[in-house]
């Protein structure tokens, strides 16, 4: 792990290499201090050498100039070197749950993401900064003073060196705990951030019923589960710090009782006496800042950890020998296809030998119960998952043979639940084509039956639509990501419960947009509600994963006690008495 993190250091190492030597630097004018001292004392003013004391006072005043330089660099270069690693791991990882497969979005949470690429990275970025740092500074001044303490006097430099094990002794106990209570903090932060997250994505639903109590005792739990995590955290990390303090402090005890008893028997002058005195600190000071940094440092390597995780998880590849197929066109074919989800290593059969065709050109809709299977037929052709068994071909070719971003540029997908980013009309449009210009853009609106609307706006395209859209209406979300999949301009189009939310009237101008995007391409539905797919070129009824019905409209509703005449009959019931026909089907 150590190699792996250093390997972060190498676009930076002349930042680097100037950090450190300023770090070096500092602390070899601190030692500057200790040493006039011992001079003045033994020679300069006993012996009224009065130039040479201003001499040294101006070298020593020359050096803390040079100092503070040193310091600024370290300070400014040493932070924005730990900034630009962040940035780099920040990116990687980023960059990284870009190619994530499904699957580990399913089992992770976003707010627990956040906080690894957030609170995770800055521990990483401190430990980055302050760990060599810490290291060069303390490594050199414990070795000058171990030479210094004892030309000063070696037997009285003994008698401190020897109490400096307790130190380490304490840190090694309390350490491997601190790291537990540390790993712990970790994550109970990053469930936090995940309560949060789902509370403010839901905060409508949680108004609209009444529900802020419950909320509020969902993060309360969390929070206090924080406070005892951080408790543990905390009672490690006083023990040590008070344990350091004390032996520290025991330290100034024996040498001013042992460095007293060798000055009343002769055994050091007055001068070496004082020196040693005022020269202890260099010692016992490193030796602190060492045992206290082991608290950053367990921080760090704990959130370099929670980083490595995520950069070691296998991401989403195309098959070896697969190849571009930029002339996709329609012919689908599912053939004995099975799959299970794996949900936090429990698995659920969803789909059992589905066998189907869309020829090129044609519309196939799916229908049926809720869970029974058709959204995740959807997610199996542009290979959002792989099926375990079986087979899906397009134009003959297995999609496991088709490079994912060319079966993916030939696929448009228009859900029930529509996802926009933050920023304009115009940005969202264009997302389903980086290189769209305005005409184009404004073309697609059109198509999609939203331009009239975008048009009456104040600031037309350019007007901002909101955190997901937030500012627009179900239907104008809808027909924008409509207008997003008519700039894209796939062959194949998915419509997974398009239009399965909206009022009657909202429906239909979308409905009228859906069938003009649907001319001339393969098409495959998943109907909520069956009016919408009366002239589908086949209907295919699935429940619990597997195909129990198919055949047209026409075929399927005079089928006696057949499954889709129920649901068919169900709905125009509904429609008789006014009832919501969305609320039969899924």
């Amino acid at each position: 792990m150590l190699k792996r993190f250093v390997s972060y250091y190498r676009p930076y190492l002349k930042t680097f290499a100037l950090d450190m030597t300023c770090a070096l630097g500092n602390s070899a004018v601190g030692i500057l201090y200790p040493i006039i001292t011992r001079l003045m004392l033994n020679d300069l003013i006993p012996n009224r050498k009065f130039k040479q004391i201003l001499i040294f006072g101006a070298i020593l005043f020359g050096a803390y100039v040079l100092k503070m330089i040193m310091k600024y660099c370290v300070d400014y270069y040493g932070h924005m070197g730990g900034t630009n690693m962040q940035a780099d791991m920040r990116r990687q990882l980023f960059d990284k749950l870009e190619q994530l497969p499904f699957s580990y979005y399913d089992n992770n949470e976003t707010g627990k993401i956040m906080s690894r690429i957030t609170s995770d990275l800055q521990e990483i970025s401190e430990l980055a900064h302050h760990g060599p740092e810490m290291l060069v500074m303390t490594s050199f001044s414990l070795i000058f003073s171990l030479f210094y303490l004892s030309g000063i006097n070696l037997t009285l430099a003994l008698i401190i060196f020897s109490c400096s094990p307790l130190l380490f002794l304490i840190t090694f106990i309390v350490r491997k705990k601190h790291m537990e209570s540390s790993r712990k903090a970790r994550r109970s932060i990053a469930q936090i951030n995940g309560d949060v997250n789902s509370s403010i994505s839901g905060i409508r639903i949680t108004k609209a019923f009444n529900n802020e109590e419950k909320e509020m005792a969902k993060f309360e739990n969390g929070n206090k589960a924080f406070v005892e995590a951080k408790r543990g955290q905390y009672f490690t990390m006083a023990i040590q710090h008070a344990s350091t303090i004390f032996v520290t402090d025991i330290f100034n005890v024996i040498c001013l009782i042992s460095g007293g008893i060798f000055l009343y028997r002769g055994l050091i002058n007055f001068g070496d006496y004082s020196s040693f005195i005022v020269s202890i600190s260099f010692f016992t000071s490193p030796i602190t800042q060492l045992v206290q940094w082991m608290e950053q440092f367990d921080e760090g390597v704990t959130g370099f950890e929670r980083f490595c995780e995520i950069i070691d998880e296998p991401i989403e590849k195309d098959k070896e020998g697969a190849e571009d197929h930029p002339d996709l066109n329609g012919d689908i074919r599912f053939e004995n296809v099975c799959f299970s989800y794996n949900h936090n290593e429990e698995e659920r059969e969803v789909l059992n030998d589905i066998s189907f065709a869309v020829p090129k050109g044609k519309t196939v809709a799916l229908v049926g119960p809720s869970g029974g299977g058709k959204t995740t037929i959807c997610h199996l052709l542009p290979k959002f998952y792989h099926a375990d068994s079986g087979k899906i071909t397009i134009n003959g070719i297995d999609i496991e043979d088709i490079t994912m971003r060319s079966l993916r540029d030939s696929i448009g997908i228009v859900q029930q639940d529509v996802f926009l980013f933050s920023g304009t009309f115009a940005e969202n449009i264009a997302y389903g084509r980086k290189d769209a210009t305005m005409d184009q853009i404004v073309d697609a609106a059109k198509k999609a039956n939203i331009y009239d609307y975008i048009l009456s706006l104040p600031e037309g395209f350019d007007t901002q639509i909101g955190e997901r859209g937030i500012r627009l209406s179900g239907g104008q979300k809808q027909r924008l990501s409509i207008a997003r999949v008519f700039l894209k301009n796939p062959s194949i189009l998915i419509l997974d419960e398009a239009t399965s939310s909206l009022d009657n009237t909202t429906e239909a101008l979308i409905q009228e947009a859906l069938n003009s995007l649907k001319e001339g391409r393969t098409t495959l539905v998943v109907a909520h509600r069956l009016s919408t797919i009366k002239n589908a070129d086949e209907i295919l009824v699935v429940s619990n994963g597997q195909i129990i019905e198919s055949g047209s409209h026409e075929d399927l509703v005079n089928r006696k006690d057949g499954v889709y005449r129920k649901l068919y009959n169900s709905q125009f019931i509904d429609r008789d008495f006014g009832l919501d026909s969305g609320m039969m089907m899924s």
